[in-house]
């Protein structure tokens, strides 16, 4: 009787199952690819993850499919991708509360930084400061004085707690030693509205949001949270040249996928976003958005990501903002 060794056994045993094995990340994608959106269609975060999307089709010639999960401010959307199988085909897209909600909400079904895998930094949109018409002021020394002869009297406008406009004017209150009353809404649009119409005195927002309102001379554009100028918005000086040195604010979108996604992966997704924000008609789309594009490697977006659960928590804890229960 001729005995079979037992490593030949084994590989007969496995043949059947061998169509069933993960695909080698060098074959990757073979098929289309999932990209969770945790808000509803038409904001930066939507609009931005579908400009990702075209640009990973154009790269991999895969269909890229834009899936919005809206939902817990963002947590049901994240916790989908947080629990998908780590093998390319459901990745996701996140912007500042991401981070933010790492300290705002104990328990956070997910890790904001440990339950995936980065990918990459696609672009940044810092924040602009408006004011309603009626408040006296046309720079930031001129609001700050007036918060600081009235503190407390003055009111600023976000579109929720915790949000990238609440915690950049609570960042702002601290570095300036003034006082404002955040009224918090559902939403930009209605802020936005109460901000033209007197009821709020002051609001921070994407450039997207407020400029144009701000040129139709409905409020006023008062400084930008960013480190320079934005082409979409080249005559509104930063705050660092209106006299608050240091102080860069705003939101942001990145990609990300579930922990454990190989990295020859993530590597392969990251090089195609770079490549297709850095094409001119991306980025010409991004600054007429306001945004700044990005596009870096998941090490450094980790990095990136690691500072700003730090930054916010830290802004969070100061200001002791809690959430509405």
């Amino acid at each position: 009787m001729r005995i079979v060794p037992l490593a030949a056994v084994f590989a007969a045993l496995a043949a059947p199952f061998a169509g069933l094995a993960a695909v080698p990340a060098a074959d990757y994608p073979v098929r289309p690819i999932r990209v969770i959106v945790p808000y509803p269609p038409g904001g930066i975060t939507d609009v931005v993850s579908r400009i990702a999307a075209q640009e990973m089709n154009r790269e991999f010639g895969q269909n890229v499919i834009v899936d919005n999960r809206p939902g817990a401010n963002s947590i049901l959307g994240v916790e989908l991708v947080a629990k998908a199988t780590p093998d390319g085909y459901t990745l996701g897209t996140v912007i500042a509360a991401h981070a933010a909600n790492q300290t705002l909400y104990p328990k956070l079904p997910y890790n904001s930084v440990t339950s995936f895998a980065q990918i990459s930094l696609i672009g940044t949109a810092p924040l602009i400061m408006c004011v309603t018409n009626s408040l006296p002021a046309t720079n930031v020394k001129e609001v700050i004085a007036i918060a600081r002869a009235k503190p407390g009297q003055l009111s600023f406008a976000s579109s929720g707690i915790g949000a990238a406009a609440h915690l950049s004017t609570e960042l702002l209150m601290s570095l300036t030693a003034i006082k404002m009353v955040h009224v918090p809404y559902k939403g930009t649009a209605p802020a936005l509205q109460d901000l033209i119409g007197g009821q709020i005195q002051v609001m921070f927002d994407t450039v997207s949001s407020m400029m144009p309102q701000a040129r139709a001379g409905r409020i006023r554009a008062i400084a930008l949270a960013a480190a320079e100028r934005s082409g979409a918005a080249p005559d509104v000086p930063t705050f660092i040249e209106s006299g608050v040195p240091g102080y860069v604010a705003g939101t942001w979108v990145g990609m990300h996928a579930p922990a454990g996604t190989p990295a020859s992966i993530a590597g392969s997704v990251s090089a195609a976003i770079a490549k297709g924000v850095r094409r001119p008609e991306v980025r010409e789309r991004f600054q007429q958005l306001g945004i700044d594009a990005v596009g870096n490697t998941p090490a450094e977006y980790t990095a990136f990501l690691k500072d700003e659960v730090a930054k916010w928590a830290k802004v969070i804890r100061e200001a002791n903002v809690k959430l509405e229960q």
